[in-house]
Order: C-alpha cells, then structure tokens, then sequence
C-alpha cells in the first residue's frame, strides 16, 4: 500500500534523512525503531505532508503522490496520531471527531449525525467505555487515544502511523490499544508503529526497520530477529548493559513511613534505605503516583508518621534533601522556554542555595548530548529534557530522590544513560525511589519491590522477580515470598 524510495531532508544545511525506504502493506504493522534523533519524526512528518522530501518519492498502492500539504495527504488516506493529542478538551467526543467537517443540515450543525456517526465508529471498534457526547475533559488517557483512532477512521484513513502510543498509557491500558490496533488489521489498514517500548514490537508487528542517524539500517520480519540484535542496530552495544549492575547492600535507613494516609492513601508502611532503588509497581490509579507525592509533601500524609521529618510542602521537603522528578517532565518539570542553565538552578534558586559544583560538569554528569547551556530546553529531545530535570535536582547532592515514570519517552540510549545515572547515584548513598509503569525496568534496576493497589501496599518482592508475581499482587492476589 506504501513505499517510500531514497527519502532525503535537510533542515539548514544539517542532513537529517539520507535516501530512507519504506514498504508497508495493508493490514500490516510495521515497526520503526530507532533513537532520538534517528529521524523517525521527521520520516513521518513527510509522509503526513508536514514536510516535503528534499529527495526521494512516495507512492500509495503504486501512484506516485506529491503531497505538499497536511490535508492532500489526509486526502490520499494517510491520518498521523501524535504522541501528544490534537484534542479539544472542552468538547465533545464527536464534535472532536469531526471538527472541521461537521455535518449540516439546513445551514446548521447536525449534532445527532455527527452523534450517530461517531457511535457508528466506536461500534466498529468495539469500544462502548464512553458516549459520543461526553466530553473528551472527562476522559482516561486510552480513552483519548480511542478518540484520536476514531477521528482517523472518520477520515477513511488507510494508512495509520502512531506516535508513541503507549507513552502516556499504564500497564493495563496497552492491550485496549494492541486490541484497536489488530482491529484496523482486520480492516486492511497499513500500520506505522513507533515505539521505544520494544516488547511492544515484538508484540504487534510483522516487520521492523530500524533507523540510526537519518539512514535506514535493516529492515527485518520480526520472527528473524530478537531484543538484543534490534538494541545493537540502533544504539551500537549489547543488551546486557541495558541494565547496569545493581549496587551492593544498603545502608542506613534515609526514610521510614508508619501508618501513613491521607485522602488517596492509607495504612503506608515502608523504608528506604541509603544505597537503593527501591521499586514500586501497580496499575494506573492503584496510588504511586500519590505515594511519591505525600513523600514529597504536595499532597502530605495527614495520618501516621514519617521520620526524619513529615513534609508539609514540597520547601520543607527540598531544604531536607529530598527531589521529586514528576511524570509530566514538560508541565511539572521544566521551565520550557528557558535555558538548560536556568532549568538546571530551578532548585537551588528556589531555595535560595549556591549549587554543588559547575553546571557544565553537571550537564556532563548526566550525559546531555551536547551539555548547551544556553539553549532553550523546549528544543531538546525527550531524553536530554529528562536529564535536565535530574540536573536540576543533583545541584542539591539529595539525600532521597523520588523518580515517577524516569524514562517515558525516551529512546533506548537516553534509558541505558538515565539508568547508569541512577545507579551512580545509588552508589554513592542516593536513596531512590522509582515508579514505572514498564516492568522490564522495574525489575532490572530495583533492588526491592513494592506493589501498590487501591492506595496501599498490597505486597513487597525480592530483586529479580517475575512480571507474574508483580502483577498479580498488582490485581489482589496472593504471592509466595
């Protein structure tokens, strides 16, 4: 159905794409992979008609089509679904689906077609989660990204690419999208699937390219490849140092929890010790992220104890050594169209301390690539944005370091640098807390485990244990320790 031939681009003289091919076929997914910057985005964006090729054709079921514009490849049946959605949160479901294209009738909208339609469509998918009317405020993460499927089947969209789809989704989210993406299979539709999220790969697609560097490295069917040759194409080393080597024991305790609850959370019982990575697992909504945020005194525990000190705002829990990375990196984390230099002195600035050594060695310590202190954060990569806020907290030295989803969104290198970092930093006493919602991770870098559920601890687990026993704790059963 698609064959991009020798695609090239430049932007200001920089080559980002040098001669990249790409065959899709109906009712096909195929998976690209690559780092940031490999030039997946950019790839994508020609094929959406965001950007024109500066060499190279593209063909739809072997008509050559010229773009040049959004909606002439919107026309030809190509629909691009953005890691961050294109949805108006204040309107409807179907008033999304078709904005712009409303249905009239006598020189009005026609509401109950645009209803009808949009019920048709979600039938189809078979998702009845929610209501054409309801408004899109009111709904979960998946269920957006229901809509924005929706929208493109609206358009008669035969070529579907999704952009990170699962970023924002939690663990048991993913299969209401693996269960929409084989149902545009069965509707012929050609899937581009991008995702740092390997197993997610391996899961879906029938082939896989791999980009690095703007050129195009293999393409391969699924079944003849596996994790580590897909990781040695794209970042030039093994699988085995996906996950460095955990520290050695712990120390003394840095926090101690007793009974701690408040309005999302109750009867919270934990250490964390010098020295570790502490792991806490659990579906979306089961109170991670509000664990992580009553240690950090912005929703604070109102019950029970917390030693050395119980923070009552996110100051008292700064100035006693504790940082917070949030899960939003880009609403919580950073001060977007400010410099790397001013986010990574956000902390010591608001606390009204000098920093713990230059901010170039800083910037080098957490491997930004390059370490430009005066460019503007909003124009790095999801990777390099996310070592900024690690800097930001590290001009402190913090005695705990609470890390909510560290590597969402970001590629395989900026993991395997985020995940050396973390270990450093455990290694020279750090305490740290991670939440993740990739069990893989979780399991490779904690050296204790928590399960949240309903806002309390349902269950702890050694290092090393299996995606089974997380998850079942995750969902009320009982496990053998």
């Amino acid at each position: 159905m698609l064959t991009m031939t020798g695609i090239g681009k430049s932007f200001l003289g920089v080559r980002v794409l040098e001669g990249v091919d790409l065959q899709v076929a109906a009712g096909e997914v195929h998976a690209v992979v690559g780092e940031n910057g490999a030039g997946k985005s950019t790839l994508m964006k020609i094929l959406a008609g965001v950007h024109e090729p500066d060499e190279g054709t593209i063909e739809i079921d072997g008509e050559r089509i010229v773009f040049g514009h959004p909606l002439r490849a919107q026309r030809a049946g190509v629909a691009i679904i953005y890691q961050e959605f294109n949805l108006l949160p204040e309107r409807t479901v179907a008033e999304n689906v078709f904005l712009g294209r409303e249905p009239a009738r006598r020189g009005l909208v026609d509401r109950a077609a645009m209803s009808e339609a949009t019920r048709t469509l979600l039938r189809e998918l078979g998702e009845d989660s929610f209501r054409p009317d309801d408004a899109v405020k009111h709904l979960s993460v998946a269920q957006r990204q229901v809509v924005e499927i929706v929208k493109a089947l609206s358009l008669r969209a035969r070529i579907v690419v999704m952009d990170e789809p699962t970023a924002a989704l939690a663990e048991h989210e993913v299969e209401l999208l693996y269960r929409l993406v084989r149902r545009l299979q069965e509707r012929g539709v050609a899937v581009v699937y991008i995702s740092h999220r390997l197993r997610e790969v391996f899961d879906l697609a029938s082939r896989v390219t791999v980009l690095k560097d703007g050129r195009r490295v293999v393409t391969a069917a699924i079944a003849e490849v596996d994790t580590d040759r897909l990781v040695r194409h794209m970042v030039g080393r093994e699988l085995s140092a996906y996950f460095p080597p955990r520290s050695s024991a712990a120390q003394e305790v840095r926090l101690s929890v007793r009974g701690g609850g408040n309005d999302r959370l109750d009867g919270i019982d934990l250490e964390l010790r010098a020295g570790e990575i502490l792991g806490v697992a659990g579906l979306q909504g089961s109170g991670r992220t509000e664990l992580a945020k009553a240690l950090f005194g912005a929703e604070p525990f109102t019950r029970g104890r917390m030693s050395p000190l119980l923070p009552r705002t996110v100051r008292e829990a700064a100035r006693a050594g504790i940082g917070l990375v949030t899960e939003d990196r880009k609403a919580e984390g950073l001060a977007l169209r400010q410099t790397v230099r001013d986010n990574a002195l956000l902390v010591s600035r608001a606390l009204g301390r000098g920093r713990r050594g230059g901010v170039r060695e800083l910037l080098e310590r957490v491997r930004l690539s390059p370490p430009r202190q005066e460019a503007e954060v909003r124009y790095l990569s999801g990777g390099n944005q996310q070592k900024v806020v690690l800097a930001k907290w590290m001009t402190q030295a913090p005695q705990v370091l609470l890390l909510d989803e560290p590597t969402r969104g970001v590629d395989v290198g900026a993991k395997a640098a985020i995940h050396e970092l973390m270990r450093e930093l455990a290694g020279s006493g750090t305490a740290i807390l991670m939440i993740s919602s990739e069990l893989p991770e979780l399991i490779g870098m904690s050296d204790r485990l928590i399960v949240m559920r309903d806002g309390r601890i349902a269950g702890a687990l050694p290092a090393g244990s299996s995606e089974e026993d997380v998850m079942r704790l995750a969902a009320g059963e009982e496990v053998a320790t």
